[in-house]
């Protein structure tokens, strides 16, 4: 676990708000550290981050299986029983992640969030590391 970086909350808290039935949101990194979370326990949010770095590579690998397709993962929806888990893309080396209850409508989620990532997308942007340190 990474220390949350202070000048997402109020993005966070933007979005939010401005979905109804947003459970988590996590902003991440390629490899699968936090670096904010909204909602949620830390050690969830560390959990989820974890996982969608396992997430976003399987769907860069079937991304790259299509024609003309430049292989970069955009968006991942998964529907899931009680609720939607949504992944985006948000700059190199940065993701932006939601847990959401049934009453989200994905295209309004997928709208916000993509109004998220244009409003920060040079600060979701992280650093490539090696041996746990910024190269």
């Amino acid at each position: 676990m990474i220390q949350q970086r202070g000048n997402f909350d109020w993005l966070l808290q933007d979005l939010a708000k401005g979905v109804p039935g947003i459970q988590m949101i996590v902003v991440l990194s390629a490899d699968g550290l936090r670096i904010a979370r909204h909602g949620g326990d830390p050690d969830t949010a560390d959990r989820v981050a974890a996982a969608c770095a396992g997430l976003q590579s399987l769907a860069s690998a079937v991304a790259s299986e299509i024609p003309g397709s430049d292989g970069m993962m955009k968006m991942v929806l998964i529907e899931i029983n009680g609720g939607y888990f949504y992944l985006m893309a948000a700059g190199p080396n940065a993701y932006l992640a939601v847990l959401a209850d049934v009453i989200t409508e994905p295209g309004h989620m997928s709208a916000a969030m993509g109004d998220l990532v244009i409003r920060i997308g040079a600060h979701l942007t992280t650093p490539p590391r090696r041996n746990g340190q910024t190269v």
